[in-house]
């Protein structure tokens, strides 16, 4: 279960301590320009060891496209990503090797495979998510010739809540912040949990604008299923709140209900979906990551032969997933969105006539 999508699909492979970690996209139209600083760039975004808000690893998480471009273009065919690992530090899980990490994959992994790579969680790392990053650049390019853009970032941290959000300014903030009067408050909740050697929780913000209405394939792949879907396969996220999401279920309904006037919705308490259908209005959703469970505090755990033991965890951690988290959520949105959008076109006749119809 390595792969995600219907009509734009990806597969990814790799290891956190790996020789490299890459993806295989499918479904990629040709004639599409291949941007590859674009895709860097994004790389670049999620990239760690940037600041000391993320983990001390070094690497430039460089991409190679291997097939599937020519000329700068796409063929049509697959297109193939490699990004190479430079700065495993393997000996620092030595400790690790035959206990189970508590919050970790350890212990499922190994009762499920009855092996498991405990260099920095082999599969299970968040490493594997830059592959999902370059698939969503991909992705995000097919995007930009419908002139549909998705943003994100951190709304809150640690339970400090602002509920004014400026995509704009989040590219622009270490953290990708996106309140400039809350950034420094969640600064120092994320340093205070690091220098206690602990970590701390957040939560992303992600909006999607100009998607068109009819995105979506009720009933078993609604855009708000997939877009859960596809949040919740992200390291660590626990929630995905679609609209007003958890509230909803507090609110009567002509509280809720979205009217509609000759100029559009009057409100957008749904989030841009309705029966799992794209509505014309924005996307807007919320991702809600716990905290790292790397944590440098000792910890009470058992090892393979069930006997308990306390350790102390080495190696290097983000101190809050939602951070890095925010590049990988908009990545996977843009994802989904590129998939839904190539479904629809066999929605009903007039689609099909638009393309082969002149």
């Amino acid at each position: 279960m390595n792969k995600f999508g219907k009509r734009f699909s990806f597969s990814t492979f790799g290891e956190s301590h790996g020789k490299a970690i890459g993806c295989l996209i499918d479904g990629m139209p040709s004639g599409v320009k291949i941007d590859v600083d674009f895709i860097q760039s994004e790389l670049d975004r999620r990239r760690p060891g940037l600041n000391k808000f993320a983990t001390s690893r070094k690497e430039g998480d460089k991409v190679q496209i291997l097939s599937g471009v020519f000329e700068g273009y796409s063929t049509g065919t697959p297109i193939e990503l490699i990004i190479y690992n430079e700065d495993q530090k393997s000996k620092d899980y030595n400790n690790i090797k035959d206990i189970f990490r508590p919050g970790h994959a350890d212990f499922t992994y190994y009762k499920k495979y009855e092996i498991r790579d405990y260099r920095g969680g082999g599969r299970s790392s968040a490493r594997e998510t830059a592959s999902r990053v370059a698939a969503g650049a991909i992705a995000k390019l097919i995007l930009k010739e419908l002139n549909i853009k998705v943003f994100s970032g951190v709304c809150e941290v640690g339970g400090i809540k602002c509920d004014q959000y400026d995509f704009s300014y989040a590219p622009d903030s270490e953290i990708f912040a996106l309140n400039k009067n809350c950034e420094q408050k969640w600064k120092d909740k994320i340093l205070e949990a690091k220098n206690s050697h602990d970590s701390i929780g957040g939560v992303v913000g992600v909006k999607a604008i100009n998607v068109p209405i009819g995105l979506g394939e009720p009933i078993y792949y609604k855009l708000d299923a997939v877009l859960a879907d596809a949040l919740m396969s992200i390291n660590g996220s626990k929630a995905v709140e679609i609209g007003v999401g958890f509230e909803s279920s507090s609110l009567n309904g002509s509280q809720n209900n979205d009217q509609i006037s000759k100029d559009g919705f009057l409100s957008n308490n749904s989030g841009g979906i309705l029966g799992g259908i794209s509505n014309g209005d924005d996307i807007d959703l919320k991702v809600y990551f716990k905290p790292t469970p790397s944590i440098f505090k000792e910890q009470l755990t058992i090892n393979k032969n069930g006997q308990e033991q306390e350790f102390s965890l080495k190696g290097r951690h983000d101190p809050c997933i939602a951070v890095r988290g925010s590049v990988v959520a908009e990545a996977m949105t843009a994802i989904v969105l590129a998939d839904m959008l190539f479904l629809n076109m066999s929605s009903n006749i007039k689609n099909i006539k638009k393309v082969y119809v002149s």
